[in-house]
């Protein structure tokens, strides 16, 4: 008989790492937002800024930056004068966008807010 339970637990390993992975970038607050606000085309600095309402500039500047470094979101500059960059998501960023507005509709309808 082979035994199959190494190989199911070496995929069920295999597959929490890669989400607890996802969540380490997900899960921080406002990747989310920033992310859904890039779904929806390029923006700059300060575009982001209005959008997302309540974010400080140095927590826009940290989320920005690490998101260009996971690969989410790219930063483009445009030679000036004035110099411009923008922000735009990459492919893989344009991919998990569909699957964030999926868990926030599945988080309204099965979640309850804390008082």
């Amino acid at each position: 008989m082979i035994d199959v339970m190494p190989d199911l637990e070496t995929e069920t390993r295999k597959c929490d790492s890669a989400i607890t992975l996802a969540f380490t970038v997900l899960g921080k607050r406002w990747n989310g937002m920033i992310l859904g606000v890039l779904g929806g085309g390029s923006a700059s600095f300060v575009g982001l800024r209005k959008a997302v309402s309540g974010i400080s500039d140095t927590v826009l500047s940290e989320r920005l930056s690490e998101l260009v470094e996971t690969g989410l979101v790219r930063r483009d500059v445009a030679e000036g004068p004035p110099i411009s960059v923008s922000y735009e998501l990459t492919t893989a960023g344009v991919e998990i966008v569909p699957t964030i507005e999926e868990l926030g509709v599945w988080a309204l309808r099965n979640l309850q807010p804390r008082d």
